[in-house]
This record gives structure tokens, sequence and C-alpha cells, in this order.
């Protein structure tokens, strides 16, 4: 049983109870409650409001309508001015840039880049705004050391002298510390890295707790608001790759990111999750390097491989918020030794790859169930929508037939359960990404209206209605072991 004044929260999902329990019975989590103390009851009665009369329609004050409240035409318009942060993959995914007043939180694994990516980038905004970064986990001399690297390695890097003049460190974990900074300093953007450190002293609970977060958030959002202060959070992942924290943190900020990638390899991605000011699912592409993150100018040539093409490989284009992407798919499949077949995806989800084995086995005749299926994407990138499914049908009989597709095909399209070729959106975003890069040939679903869309870019369009009409068209062999007809 709690002690008086005194009760269990969840750190999981913020649930409260009086007494403990192994399990939360809120969100279902195992050994999630901690005991805090409550606090005092506050006895304060809200002051009566004076019932103030606005004016009606010819000017009369009208008694019992609200006089807070305006009609929406009489808002003034106030022009959104963003602050660029110096690199134009994160403005990509921003929206064109970080907005005065807003919150901004970027959430990623350790060790993924997300304190080198925001020093980075508060070192090139402080050349025109004041920038406030508040280092809640490293000492001054920590974050220092860092500073002086990338500013050293960095090409055409400034003197020390003058590279840091509008960029402020201070080491706080303290709430009230840094709210008096913020006062005071009054910056144009401002980092906290990361909001889990930071702590209220006048709450119980432990730094990183779910009341911890939420009132340190919150009380940092009043002051953002109020100053016109662009916030960045930085926010730690729980092991299922979850943002930590309670879920109302990403309610209350308006742009939420995400830093993935693998930490053995080079490349970094940084998503939207979340953004008021602009477009959701956007992608912005990074290289790690000695200097840093370094931008990625063209990432579609990350995505696919140096070499030609090889059996068991297509090339998709995948739609990544307002940027296309092409990617190469990879499939391998072998007789399987066990009695129920192996089924392994990477970057796309696997009841999609079920679902389109199904597909090729009931309309095409391929005994797929007797075989072990592989399936990656190239680069390690996420492919969630359902443009991929003729790029992946393509690449499990290539692999199956032992067959190699023609060197500068795309195929795009989604499978249905009846074998259709479905359309898919932004087609012709689409195909101008893979005419750039030299693509000559586009398989598409049929009724698309992209012919003269396709000519003037140079791509020969073959529109198919099925699945095996797309294979046939796209291997140039039909999928029994027959040429193609004419």
């Amino acid at each position: 049983m709690a002690r008086p004044g005194s009760s269990f929260v969840c750190q999981a999902c913020g649930a409260r109870t009086r007494q403990f329990f192994g399990r939360c019975s809120g969100c279902g989590g195992w050994n999630t409650l901690v005991e805090q103390s409550e606090p005092s009851a506050d006895t304060r009665r809200r002051r009566p409001v004076a019932a103030t009369a606005a004016p009606d329609a010819a000017g009369v004050p009208a008694p019992g309508r609200p006089s807070r409240s305006e009609p929406i035409q009489a808002v003034g318009d106030r022009p959104l001015q963003r602050l660029a942060s110096g690199y134009g993959e994160l403005d990509r995914v921003l929206g064109g840039g970080l907005v005065p007043g807003s919150l901004v939180l970027l959430g990623g694994d350790p060790g993924i880049g997300k304190s080198t990516l925001l020093l980075q980038s508060a070192r090139a905004m402080a050349s025109r705004a004041v920038v406030l970064y508040v280092s809640a986990e490293e000492s001054a001399q920590q974050v220092k050391l860092r500073w002086r690297r990338l500013a050293e390695d960095a090409p055409g890097a400034a003197t020390e002298a003058g590279d840091g003049e509008g960029l402020r460190l201070l080491a706080e974990t303290d709430l009230e510390l840094v709210l008096q900074e913020l006062e005071t300093l009054r910056p144009q953007v401002a980092i906290i890295d990361s909001i889990q450190a930071l702590h209220d002293a006048e709450l119980g609970s432990a730094p990183g707790s779910v009341s911890q977060v939420r009132d340190c958030a919150a009380a940092l959002q009043r002051i953002a608001k109020r100053q016109h202060t662009a916030l960045v959070l930085v926010g730690h992942v729980t092991k299922e790759g979850m943002l930590a924290g309670p879920k109302v943190l990403e309610h209350l900020v308006d742009a939420v990111l995400t830093f993935e990638g693998d930490r053995f390899a080079s490349h970094r991605l940084l998503r939207a999750v979340k953004n008021r000011f602009g477009a959701t699912h956007e992608l912005g592409v990074f290289e790690m390097r000695g200097a840093g993150l370094v931008e990625v100018s063209n990432p579609s040539e990350l995505f696919l491989a140096g070499d030609g093409p090889s059996p068991g490989t297509a090339t998709i284009v995948a739609c990544e918020g307002t940027r296309s992407l092409l990617v190469e798919v990879q499939a391998l499949v072998s007789p399987t030794s066990y009695a129920s077949p192996r089924r392994t995806a990477t970057g796309i989800g696997t009841n999609r790859l079920h679902q389109i084995l199904a597909v090729l086995e009931k309309h095409m005749g391929l005994p797929l169930s007797r075989f072990d299926c592989y399936l990656a994407v190239a680069g390690g990138l996420e492919v969630e929508e359902p443009a991929a499914d003729l790029g992946v049908a393509a690449a499990v009989v290539a692999s199956y037939r032992d067959l190699t597709l023609p060197a500068g095909t795309v195929l795009l399209g989604e499978l249905g359960l009846g074998g259709q070729l479905r359309p898919v959106g932004q087609l012709e975003l689409r195909l101008q990404e893979a005419a750039r890069l030299g693509f000559i040939r586009a398989v598409v679903p049929r009724g698309s209206a992209m012919g003269p869309v396709a000519a003037s870019l140079g791509l020969q369009l073959l529109e198919a209605a099925t699945v095996a009409e797309a294979l046939v068209a796209g291997l140039g062999v039909n999928p029994d072991g027959s040429d193609r007809d004419g």
C-alpha cells in the first residue's frame, strides 16, 4: 500500500493507483509502477470573472456574450518567418525551417547521432541568431570538445574566435535554472539535450519519470510560446524503438522527428512522424563521416547497387513525403528443408510478403509453398507503401526462375488479392525520378494515362492489368518457361 500522501505512477503510460501491482492496469506493462509523493492539495479557488459584454453587429454591447473570442475572419494574418537550420535535409523534414515558438521533438537510438546533428545545426545558425544549447547529459567540456572537432574537420571552417559568438552553452539539469536562462537570454533557438535528463525540484519523482517529463515539457512550452523561441527537445527511445515518456509529450510538441539508421552503417535517415507546419513522413538522408553528419544530395544512388542487375533483384520507386527514392529490392528463393518454409523480410512487412507469395502461387501456379523466401530492401530503408508490391513479386519470380530483369527497368504497382494490378499515387513524380537516373522502361498499372508524360521523359511505358501481364512485360518471358509472344 502507498504511504499517506503518495501513490504509484506507471512510468510508461502515466496511470496512477493507490496500491502497488506488478502489472499496470492501464498499459499492461510489468514492473513499471513507481511510488511518488502526492503534491499538496491546492485550496485556492478561481476568482469569479465578471461577465463583460461584447458589442453585437450594431456595436452595442449585449449582456451574456463572450468578450475574449472573436470571429475567425477578424484574426490578423502573421507571416510565417522560418529560421533555416543550416542543413537542407533538416529544413526539408521540418517543412522549410524552424518556426518561432514551435516545439520539435527529436528521438533516436543511443549513439545514432542526435547530439551531433543538433550541435552542427546550432553552429550553423549561430552566425545569424542567438542559440542556447542546454546540455543536461554531458558536461560543458565534453560538448566543447565535440564542437571543436566538428569545427576543425568541417571544410572551410571559421576560426574558433569568431565561430561561436552566437552559440551559448549551458550544462544544467535543474529546470528552474534553465527557465531563468531562457528568460534572461531570450534566444531565437534553444536546444534541450535531453528532456529526460531535466528535473523539477518541486516534484518528488526521479528524472525521466512520466511526471517529470510531462511537467518539464509543459513549462518549456509555455516560455517558448511566450518568447517565440524555437525549441528543440531531444528524446530517448525505449528498447522497442518508441519514444520514451508519456504519450502526451508527442501531442504537446508541434513536430516529432525520428533519427534512424544502422549504427554499423554510414547513412542516417531523418523522418517526420508529425509536423504541424509541413508534410508528415518527409525524409532526410545524412551520412556519418569523420567531420560529422554530411547531407546526401542524391539519396537514390545510396539505395541502388553500383553494379548491373543480378538475378532476383528489381527496382521500385518509393515515395517518402514529397521525395521519390529509387530502391533496389532483393529476393532469394531456395528449396526448403523443413516442413514449413521460412519467410524473412527486411525493410518490408512480413505479412505483406506472405500476401504477395500467396497471390503468386494462386494466380501464377508457382509452388512457392515448398521454398524458403528471403527478401531485403537495399540500404536499410523501410518501405511501407503498397506501390512496392510489383517490384517484390518480380524479384521473387526472378530469383525462383534465376532470371535477370532488363537493365533500366522500374516496376510500380499494387497487387490485389485477385491478381489484378492496382494504380498507385504520385505516379508522375515517380516516373520523373526514374527518368532522371537513366531508367528507360517502366511497368505500371493499365489505365494510368501517363503515356504523354512518359514520352516526354523518354520512358517506354509498359501497362499491365494483372500481375502475370506485368511480369511478362518486365521479365520478357512467361513464368512457365515459354518465351514471350511478340
